[in-house]
């Protein structure tokens, strides 16, 4: 009973936590797209951006600092490892001028064998660090990586990576989602510009007579489902490369059955008619 009474106070400690971030995240995107706030536009720097930008992080850090309790040593060891594969790729692909982000693939590769919380922290690590070292745009973009860390863990929950066919699919509707949530930021924090291939195409669509929100949300729905197509299917391709032991390791692989049968081993094959007896 001492045990329980114990474990309790920490328990709802951390549902508070994640309960009063995702409160400040929805109120600032409600905030964004209610208000629209025209200043933002036109300056990141002025109130309404500053309450924008620190209402994402904020929530955001919340949400890490409710869930990484949660996770066993082996998942919190991995992440550091993730959040250097996110920001480098991200990077590079931002440099290159590419019209997709790639910067999210650490964040599903921990969510499909750690669960959504270990993805969620593994998300908000990677654009916290990068936007406080590399660049700044990366900052209040740390709750798109929650939503991705999220969908990601419960599409390995629902066994979306144990073939290679249904990750992209998972991917595509995760981009959706994602694209929903980042246009009032890329609108309303930084104006549509945030560089990149991306900023051609809100560029492109404002030049059709597309309002700056609309600009933004065209863009999202157009590179977000390819960018997370993308990556799910290149986390499908790495978890069928890393051996079976290491997977079983972690534990929610285990409860959940991520990859079939306890001991089966993510497949790139089709499915085939003598599968079903194995």
């Amino acid at each position: 009973m001492s045990g329980n009474a114990v474990q309790d106070p920490k328990r709802v400690r951390n549902i508070v936590l994640i309960a009063a971030g995702a409160v400040i995240i929805i109120a600032t995107y409600l905030y964004l797209v209610i208000g629209q706030p025209a200043e933002v536009g036109e300056s990141s720097t002025s109130s309404a951006g500053l309450i924008a930008m620190g209402g994402y992080l904020i929530g955001a850090v919340l949400l890490a600092m409710g869930s990484i309790h949660r996770l066993p040593t082996s998942t919190i060891a991995m992440i550091p490892v993730a959040v250097a594969l996110n920001i480098v790729i991200g990077q590079i692909v931002a440099v290159i001028g590419l019209p997709v982000y790639v910067d999210s693939i650490g964040t599903v590769l921990v969510s499909a064998v750690a669960g959504p919380a270990a993805g969620v922290v593994t998300g908000i690590l990677t654009n916290v660090i990068w936007g406080l070292t590399l660049s700044p745009v990366a900052l209040p973009f740390a709750v798109v990586q929650v939503v991705i860390g999220v969908l990601a863990g419960y599409a390995a929950r629902w066994g979306m990576f144990r073939r290679w066919y249904l990750a992209p699919v998972a991917g595509a509707v995760t981009g959706v989602t994602a694209a929903m949530i980042s246009a009032p930021i890329a609108a309303f924090i930084f104006g549509g510009a945030v560089g990149g291939g991306a900023g051609a195409i809100v560029g492109a669509f404002q030049a059709m007579g597309q309002s700056l929100l609309a600009a933004t949300t065209l863009q999202g729905l157009i590179s977000d489902p390819l960018d997370k197509l993308i990556t799910f299917t290149i986390v499908a391709v790495i978890l069928a490369a890393l051996p079976n032991r290491f997977l079983q390791r972690f534990p929610f692989v285990r409860q959940y059955r991520v990859f079939g049968e306890v001991g089966a081993k993510p497949s790139l094959r089709a499915a085939r008619p003598e599968d079903a007896g194995a």
